[in-house]
């Protein structure tokens, strides 16, 4: 249905002279109040070689506002230059482009962009019926022309690209299909290292935190620590200048390396077996499959997984030793752990053993010697004494000195008497005889008592020798009896020093059952699982990586 709109004719009057348009920046909003939208084309020109050619020639002859230069710089729109190019075409003006139909329409004397103008071109266009004319602030709706006339379009001239920018073009395609290649190619590439990474770093990873998770049996580890110390006294005189390592972790280091060694040992391992059991507790079918031990498994097998669950530490700097036992019942870790402590004390107690057995023997050698010897040289005295009657040679020697002391005093007063009797003139032979007689008698019993010291008798030996043999017998006796004390006060050193090389332990945490496992630590394995074959594929891959370089080099 087709409504005719009635419009309202003007009387058309030649306009006055119409001064340039100023460029559209430039305009005042009044000017730009009925100044139609944008419609999309922009500054795009439409012009053809001829018509662009017709231009320049009738260019000639301008006019002000009549210059195509100028009226390009105005800043036209696509919109305004098409109604000019209608509107050129209804007032029958050979326009050969736009800016030509705006040119002609202003040397006519017609504004091409009055808003009479306007309304008539809106209103023939229609095919002769009536518009409503235009508001002021609207703009006129697009009409299509009734007759059936086309406009006609600007030719835009054909330019053919000059070798330095088919050159620029053809270099630019070939970046973009570089680019696009190498795009690919990083696609495909990191496609590829994901796909490796899945399987060679997350599957591993994922199949073993399955087995940590879901596998794996749970194992309770029973901890326990103990020390060995040392009995003896630093300010014994035995002691010397090891007493100054005593009460130190130095003076026990060596012990309890041996101890640590004993306890990681196959003999330690083979104890606990036949005592407690071990090879039978892993053998058990509860036990998954990867800890488990196999019926009738061999000597090494059961050694490996009893330094696995069985940890020996030793802490130089406080001389404590950790052990850490690893079962799969906490019962069972208990039982085990107190019975490598029983081990463990056995050892210290055989350590220093052979030692002090051989510092003892030694001490009670020459002790037993010493007295022996002793006992000897007493039998020898003896028998001298047997031998010449006499129990001591300086008591028989102090005896006869002293009975010939007497007897000389004696003969010494009846000599004297004697010479007194003798110087009397008429002397008194009846006891001047008998005092003779004694005095003779008392020297020939100085005499024997002398020759006793000094001569041998019939009897035996002399005096003198029998002293000296008895001297030398108590003399050897003398020095057996220093002996025997320096063997005794040798063997008391011995058992001091014996009794320093004793070694003691002390538990000083007791293995307690424990209520809840400690193995296996499933995330913190998984973890170690992930860095482990993450490592081993970079170090595969770098290795790839190296030998390609240096193959394709």
């Amino acid at each position: 249905m087709t409504t005719k709109l009635t419009v309202k004719r003007f009387r058309i009057r030649r306009p006055d002279p119409v001064e340039p348009l100023q460029p559209r920046a430039a305009a005042t909003p009044d000017a730009m109040l009925f100044e139609p939208p944008d419609d999309g084309f922009g500054d795009q020109s439409f012009v053809s070689p001829a018509a662009a050619a017709g231009t320049a020639v009738a260019g000639a002859e301008t006019a002000p506002g009549t210059d195509l230069d100028a009226i390009r710089r105005e800043g036209l729109t696509g919109r305004q230059l098409r109604l000019a190019r209608r509107l050129a075409q209804k007032h029958d003006m050979p326009a050969t482009s736009d800016f030509d139909a705006v040119r002609l329409l202003r040397k006519a004397g017609i504004d091409p962009f009055q808003r009479t103008n306007l309304l008539e071109l809106v209103s023939g266009g229609s095919g002769g019926g009536d518009v409503p004319p235009q508001l002021p602030g609207r703009s006129v709706a697009k009409v299509p022309p009734g007759d059936g006339v086309q406009l006609p379009q600007t030719i835009k001239p054909i330019q053919v690209p000059s070798t330095e920018v088919r050159a620029e073009q053809n270099h630019a395609a070939d970046i973009m299909r570089i680019q696009r290649d190498l795009a690919r190619r990083r696609r495909r590439k990191s496609a590829l290292l994901v796909a490796r990474l899945l399987f060679f770093v997350g599957l591993p990873t994922l199949l073993t935190g399955f087995y940590y998770y879901m596998v794996a049996t749970p194992l309770y580890a029973t901890k326990a620590e103990f020390v060995i110390q040392q009995s003896a006294n630093p300010s014994s005189p035995a002691a010397g200048l090891g007493g100054l390592l005593q009460g130190s972790p130095m003076a026990t280091s060596q012990d309890s390396i041996t101890v640590q060694g004993y306890l990681q040992s196959r003999d330690a391992m083979l104890r606990l077996d036949s005592d407690k059991g071990f090879r039978a507790h892993f053998s058990d079918p509860a036990i998954d499959p990867i800890q488990r031990l196999t019926p009738g498994a061999t000597l090494e097998a059961a050694y490996k997984a009893y330094t696995r669950n069985i940890h020996i530490a030793y802490d130089p700097t406080e001389g404590i030793i950790k052990m850490e036992v690893i079962a799969a019942d906490p019962q069972k870790s208990v039982e085990f752990s107190r019975a490598l402590i029983g081990y463990a004390e056995e050892q210290v107690d055989h350590l220093t053993q052979r030692l002090r057995e051989d510092q003892m023997k030694g001490a009670d050698d020459s002790y037993k010697n010493a007295e022996r010897e002793m006992l000897a040289s007493q039998r020898r005295v003896v028998e001298l004494q047997e031998k010449f009657k006499v129990l001591s040679s300086e008591v028989e020697v102090q005896l006869i000195t002293a009975q010939i002391t007497q007897l000389e005093t004696q003969l010494t007063t009846d000599k004297l008497s004697l010479q007194q009797m003798e110087s009397n003139a008429t002397p008194n032979k009846a006891r001047m005889d008998p005092l003779k007689r004694r005095i003779t008698a008392m020297e020939d019993e100085i005499a024997s008592l002398r020759s006793k010291l000094t001569e041998a008798g019939a009897g035996g030996e002399s005096l003198a020798v029998v002293q000296s043999e008895l001297l030398v017998a108590q003399a050897d006796v003398q020095t057996r009896q220093l002996l025997l004390a320096q063997s005794l006060q040798a063997m008391e050193t011995a058992r001091i020093e014996a009794n320093r090389q004793v070694r003691y332990l002390s538990v000083s945490v007791n293995p307690i059952a424990p209520d809840e496992a400690s193995y296996p630590r499933a995330f913190e394995n998984t973890v170690v699982a992930l860095l482990i074959f993450g490592g081993i594929y970079l170090m595969i891959s770098m290795t790839a990586a190296i030998l390609r370089e240096q193959v394709s080099a």
